[in-house]
This record gives C-alpha cells, structure tokens and sequence, in this order.
C-alpha cells in the first residue's frame, strides 16, 4: 500500500473528516490497537472458515472491517461500564476482554462456551466482561442499553452504558422512545451507531431520508457527532468526549461511526448489493489495521518482523481457540432447564 493512501482515503470517504491522525498515542498504545485489531480480524476469518466447514449453526455476523470501532471505545470503558450491542458482536467480546476459547467455543455450541453452548453467535453474554449480550432482534439492545443506563443514575455509581447499533436499527421505533427517557431523566448512555453503510443488504441511501445518522437525536436534545469509524485513534477521541459528558450528568450522546463491513451481512449474505471493486477500494485505502500498522513504522515503533511476530502470536490464540471449540462437548441436556428463570435466593 502506497504511503497516506489510507489517510487520503478516510479524509475524502462520505465527507467524514477523521480526528485521530495526529499522532496522539504512546507505542504501547498503538501496539495494543494493532494486537487487538488484529486479533479480531484473525478471529473472525477462522470463524468464516468454521461456518464453511459446517461446524458453527444458525447465522454468523462478522466484525470484518468494523474492529477500530470496539477497540476505540474499549480504551475509555472503565469497570463497571456496561456494553451492549446487537448480533455483529463477536468483535465486541474479544474487546471487552472475553476469552477467545470460550467465544468460540460458544458459536460452535459447545459446554466451554461463554454461555455453555446455548447462546450461540448471536447471544453471547458476560456480567464478568461488562458485556450484556448479543441481542439478535434488531434494536431491542438499545431500549436494554438505557435501561441499564437508567440503573446507573439510579445508583449513582458514575457508570456509563455503551449502547451499539446499527444503521439499519437506526429507523427502529423503540431507538427513539429510548433517546426521549434517556434526555429527559439525563441518563449516562452513550448510543453508538455503527453505521457499515448497507444494513442487512440495503443502501443507507435507499432506506433513510436523513443520512446523518447522528443527527438522529436532535428533536429529542441529544447531541450527536459523526466520527471516523475506520481509525481507532479517532474513535478513542470521539468515545472520551462522549463519556466526559455522559459522567458529568449532561445525559445521553451519540456516537455516528461511519464504518464498512467487508464481509456481507451474515455468512449466507453474497453482498450483491455493491461491487468487489468497491470493497477493494475500502480496504485498500481506509483499513484501520493498515493504517496503525503505517503509523508504527513511520514513527519507527514497530518493524515488519515485529509486526509479524504479533501476527503469529494472535494466529496461535485463534488456532487454540479453533482446536478448544472442536473439542469441547456438547453440553449436558440437563442445560435445556438451567437459565430458564431466576432462581429465588435462600
């Protein structure tokens, strides 16, 4: 890839002006964004392969393309911050620090999953993460999201919600009820619209008469900001304004990350919907990989052999948690009755 071409790339893409490309972080900072980008990316191309090979059932949602998005924010979220988005949410629990075995364990159904094989891809949960699923009906998360927002202000704990949805949840019903509680009880969420510009198949175009995604919010006060969603440096940025004012008692934000999925919809989605040519344009001039992996060299943080050996380092913690996930047993049938309904304590 030719020197700046990323940058030139994500300055011109839909008008979005990116905020990260000052220089901004430490090497340590900059290698941890590469190593757990990477370590997405890894992660969901051995999941393709997978639910190729017939081993993973049901839909399979990939992060492809998407990972500056849950990284960026991951490097503000403090303890006790609830995240919580819809079914594209393997990336997410990889970030919010899940383990890859157990992840992947899950989306093949297996008992050494992270919900012992019964939520599967799309329904994946850890209170111990911070991570409050996987939501497979489009848009519920969001009325879930203010609700654990809610409980923060309630407890006054200085806690803030990550809320994630997607374009095509943004004409929900229920995403704007959830924004009119959140700004008139000021609550701690921030809604984060992940906006891969085709929704299940549909061109952003085609299904909303307003674009701008982040002005979503604007007949109910809440303010919005259209971010970079290809440049972890700008999303970490745009995440930390955010959450400054959701702390400080201002209420809710929005967070408009303009991204692109380079994998269609689900698994079964051939994406005819747009051309390979276009695809190919995106990542060679916008991948957020590509782009710190620029900014590790030229500012000589990091070689090529360097960047290799994290490379080989993220393919070894996927290839074991490729190898965890086959081998694992199916769970006991005695799961079928476990988590049906809260248990009443002693």
């Amino acid at each position: 890839m030719a020197r700046g071409q990323a940058a030139a790339g994500r300055q011109k893409a839909n008008g979005s002006q990116s905020q990260g490309d000052g220089v901004g972080a430490s090497k340590e900072e900059l290698l941890g964004f590469y190593r757990d980008m990477l370590l997405i990316r890894r992660f969901e191309e051995r999941a393709g392969q997978l639910y190729g090979m017939g081993l993973i059932g049901g839909f399979c949602h990939l992060y492809i393309g998407q990972e500056a998005i849950a990284v960026g924010v991951q490097a503000v979220k403090q303890p006790g911050d609830e995240v919580i988005t819809g079914y594209r949410d393997h990336g997410h629990m990889l970030a919010c620090g899940m383990d890859p075995r157990e992840v992947m364990a899950e989306l093949t159904g297996r008992a050494g999953g992270s919900s012992r094989g019964k939520g599967g891809s799309m329904h994946m949960f850890s209170t111990e993460a911070d991570f409050y699923g996987g939501h497979g009906i489009v848009g519920a998360q969001v009325s879930l999201g203010t609700g654990l927002a809610l409980s923060n202000k309630y407890r006054d704990n200085g806690k803030v919600s990550w809320t994630y949805f997607g374009d095509g949840a943004a004409n929900q019903g229920q995403v704007y009820e959830s924004f009119n509680m959140a700004e008139l009880w000021k609550l701690p969420v921030i809604y984060i619209i992940e906006n891969n510009q085709y929704a299940m198949g549909t061109s952003i175009e085609r299904s909303s008469s307003e674009t701008h995604l982040h002005r979503r919010g604007a007949s109910f006060r809440i303010p919005g900001e259209e971010v970079d969603g290809m440049d972890v440096l700008a999303v970490r940025a745009a995440a930390a304004k955010a959450a400054e004012h959701a702390r400080s008692g201002q209420g809710p934000y929005i967070l408009e990350m303009k991204t692109y999925r380079y994998r269609g919809h689900s698994m079964s989605d051939p994406a005819k919907y747009r051309t390979r040519e276009e695809v190919d344009e995106v990542r060679k001039t916008r991948d957020p990989i590509d782009h710190v992996e620029e900014l590790l060299e030229s500012l000589g943080y990091a070689d090529e052999a360097a960047l290799k050996a994290i490379d080989a380092e993220v393919k070894r913690i996927v290839a074991d948690a490729a190898e965890f996930a086959r081998t694992s047993p199916e769970p006991d049938p005695s799961e079928l009755y476990t988590d049906v309904y809260t248990e009443a304590r002693a």
